[in-house]
């Protein structure tokens, strides 16, 4: 059997024309949602100029109170901005790590709280029609960790990462999360791929849909709406591609924030893809759909068809710089500024700054051999001569012949910020 793609954005783009038409027809499952509650949440997506706060940034009903009482892990003020059930990391507190983003300053998105699941009890199911027997496979820990492992570098970044810039450089306000840039962290994983797990259980050649779902708990709208446990299916030709079940995050076993025991790694796609705290996958020979792949993760607005875009697959374009929002940096001294930059369909070839306003540009140097899936920092010298507030610029090109645009089309839900972003400092 062939699993590849042999174009994959067009391919995504057939199989989401597939898939809806199929569900509208009702042909295709949702997953234990109500399909009159998807049709509703459907047609309120794609009709809405700004969504409310229900269908474009849905809450856990059950959220605690205090903010950070979701999360396991120490959230210390110099590393994380909280926001929500959800902790930015503050990319100047990356200047301080290297490469892969230590777990101590990795950024959290969580749609309730963190789980706290013990390893020896944990296990993985494999189940559906789309298996050759039709019964459920069982995996615990031990036994992915018997089976050939993989390791790679790779970042997570949530699709909505830059949101807060569609309102402060673009004027048009979205609901969600309002990050900045810190919604990424790149790290080295380590585990089995999926396609191994699959084979192994026994996937069908009739096989067309691949649904992890999380062990965290259920997810309940604004409206009352339940939406079941955080889940989104994936082709099967990309389930049998480069996806990891990754059981150790820079050489060490997952956090409890990050997907402990194992969580799903869909390497340059979305951060939702990558389930954390995976508990089961559903082999599918149906078409299945999640709330998490139909109103929530396309892209609406008056840029897009009515009907909204096919599901969010792979991240954008981004560069950040390592300094505080309105940093104060001396005149008359040389600056040694540095950033980093990403793109998920290419390797970063060339990044640009300017600080006058984007007069003029020229390039920094990078620091790493670039590479698909993951950022490159670089650095350049500035030497501010005249006090005053300044606006600092990066630009990156990716291997692709992608650069930067000045501004992102709008969508309602904020998705895939790629424009330049204008970094305010102030020169004392």
């Amino acid at each position: 059997m062939i699993f590849r793609e042999t174009s994959e954005a067009a391919s995504e783009e057939e199989y989401d024309r597939r898939r809806r038409a199929q569900w509208l027809a009702g042909e295709a499952r949702a997953d234990g949602v109500a399909r009159r509650d998807m049709l509703r949440l459907l047609a309120a997506a794609g009709a809405a100029v700004t969504l409310p706060v229900s269908l474009g940034a849905p809450r856990a009903r059950a959220a605690a109170a205090d903010a950070a009482a979701g999360i396991v892990k120490p959230l210390p003020a110099d590393r994380f901005t909280i926001r929500g059930t959800n902790a930015e990391t503050k990319f100047e507190a990356l200047a301080e790590t290297g490469f892969h983003t230590p777990a101590s300053h990795f950024f959290v998105r969580n749609h309730t709280a963190t789980p706290v699941l013990d390893a020896k009890t944990w296990s993985l199911r494999i189940w559906g029609d789309g298996l050759e027997s039709g019964e459920a496979q069982e995996f615990t820990l031990a036994d992915l960790k018997r089976l050939p492992s993989t390791s790679r570098t790779a970042f997570v970044e949530c699709a909505g990462n830059g949101r807060s810039f569609f309102t402060t450089q673009q004027g048009r306000p979205v609901p969600g999360t309002a990050w900045t840039l810190g919604a990424i962290g790149n790290a080295h994983w380590r585990g089995v791929r999926l396609s191994e797990v699959l084979r192994r259980a026994g996937v069908s050649r009739h096989a067309v849909d691949v649904l992890p779902r999380g062990l965290d708990a259920q997810y309940v709208t604004d409206d009352g709406t339940n939406l079941g446990r955080v889940r989104r299916p994936l082709p099967l030709a990309k389930a049998m591609d480069d996806v990891l079940l990754a059981y150790e995050m820079n050489g060490a076993p997952l956090p409890a924030d990050h997907g402990y025991p194992v969580r799903v790694l869909v390497p340059a796609w979305v951060g939702i893809a990558s389930i954390k705290w995976v508990g089961d996958i559903e082999v599918s020979s149906t078409p299945l759909y999640s709330p998490w792949n139909t109103e929530f993760y396309r892209l609406f607005g008056e840029a897009y068809p009515s009907q909204g875009s096919a599901p969010l697959t792979h991240q954008t374009l981004k560069s950040a710089f390592e300094l505080p929002w309105n940093a104060s940096l001396r005149a008359s001294r040389t600056h040694h500024l540095t950033g980093r930059s990403w793109s998920a369909t290419g390797a970063i070839t060339r990044v640009d700054i300017s600080t006058d306003e984007g007069r003029t540009w020229r390039a920094v140097h990078l620091k790493d051999t670039p590479h698909r899936s993951g950022w490159t920092r670089w650095t350049t010298p500035w030497h501010p001569k005249t006090p005053g507030p300044a606006t600092l610029l990066a630009r990156a090109t990716d291997t692709t012949g992608h650069t930067q645009p000045e501004t992102t089309a709008h969508n309602t839900q904020g998705y895939l910020f790629d424009a330049v972003v204008r970094h305010a400092v102030r020169v004392v």
